[in-house]
Formats: structure tokens, sequence, C-alpha cells
């Protein structure tokens, strides 16, 4: 059944937008397979629910989230880490599911990235007016593999910069089923998301919801 889904994307022959040495943007890469992938992240927050984490510097983010697969993504006063096991319900993260997978693997196929194979998924909930600072994704063990990012929802204006915290990032306005994939020179780029418009989304209401799988080691 899964192959059959990557078959519809495939088909769909999305654009694709080089954004940067190693980064591309995928317009509407999911958008044929948007029901089975709200499913699996129903499904997924049902077992670990959405909370706003605390940084080790004390400051509530306004961006709420949970994780699955093998490892995932934690802030706390100890820092930032992944952990296989869910702090909230002291069991081990959701399986990944296969659709979600093999997204990932497929969109970073398309950004030039053979053999993608994550171990985390970061599931974010923006509601109008959160954002996501600059940053760098650098907790990974490993930063060979690439970041492969999927919008669901509202539109957003993701910020892609360069190296140095200081360069000034590009804008790019992202929409439901757009699919973000980053590595190689642009591995460690900063990048952020603008404070969320207010919106209503025909299948997700007032929130986008990102995706962000990585290899964590």
């Amino acid at each position: 059944m899964t192959a059959d889904l990557f078959d519809s994307v495939a088909e769909a022959q999305p654009s694709r937008e080089e954004i940067a040495d190693g980064a591309v943007l995928l317009r509407g890469f999911v958008k044929p397979i948007e029901s089975e992938l709200i499913d699996a992240v129903r499904a997924i927050v049902a077992q670990s629910p959405f909370r706003r984490m605390t940084t080790p510097g004390g400051h509530l983010m306004s961006v709420a989230m949970t994780n699955c697969g093998e490892r995932g993504w934690v802030t706390d006063h100890t820092g930032y880490r992944y952990d296989p096991i869910d702090p909230r319900t002291g069991a081990p993260w959701p399986p990944m599911p296969p659709v979600l997978r093999d997204l990932a693997r497929n969109a970073a196929e398309q950004g030039g990235f053979e053999g993608f194979a994550p171990d985390a998924c970061l599931v974010n909930r923006y509601e109008p007016g959160t954002r996501l600072s600059l940053h760098q994704d650098k907790d990974e063990l490993d930063y060979s593999a690439p970041i492969v990012s999927v919008s669901l929802g509202l539109p957003a204006t993701f910020l892609f910069g360069g190296l140095a915290r200081n360069d000034k990032p590009r804008r790019f306005r992202l929409v439901h089923g757009d699919v973000v994939v980053w590595g190689g020179p642009s591995r460690l780029a900063y990048h952020g998301v603008a404070p969320l418009a207010e919106g209503e989304h025909a299948l997700l209401g007032r929130k986008r919801i990102n995706l962000t799988f990585r290899r964590t080691r």
C-alpha cells in the first residue's frame, strides 16, 4: 500500500526549486497523500501528545511538539538532546509509521540524497502567532544525512540563511504539501519560521503541522 501511495507522488511531478547549494524546495510533494499523513500524525499524537517544552535557559517554546521514531528530540533545563523515551509518558516514542519513513526517503532522493534512513521525526504544531527563531540543527552526531521538512496546514514563511547567524535569510512561502530538503553544504544552515499568520485550513483548522525528519546517529 505504501509503495502505491508514493507511485502517486511520483506521478504528480511536483516542481523542484533549488534554494541553496544542497537545498531544494519540492512544491506540493506530499499533496497526493495528505490524508494518510494526517491520519498518521493523529495516531502519533494520541500516543504521545503535543507539549510545549522548556529550553535550558528556562524559556517556554511557543511551538508545541512531539516525536516519533527510535529517538525523539527533547529540551529541558539539562540541555538539548535525543532520547528514546518520551519524558511525559515514560514510554518509548511511537514507532515511525511506514508512510512517514517512505516519504522522508523519497523526498531526500528528490533532493539528491540517496539512502536516507531517518530514526527521528519531530512533529511541530504552530498556531497563529507562534514562530521558530533562527537556529542550526546540530544535535545530531552525523551531519552527512540531510534534513527533510514537511509542511501541512496553514501557510508559513520559512527563513533560510547561511552558515553564520548574521547571514540574512531568504524568505520562502510554504503551503500545505510542500517539502524542503537540505544537506551537504547547507546542512548547518540557519533556518526558522516567521510568526504564523492567522488563517483557517480546510483540513487542519487554525494550525500548521511540520514534520522534520533527521538521522540522529
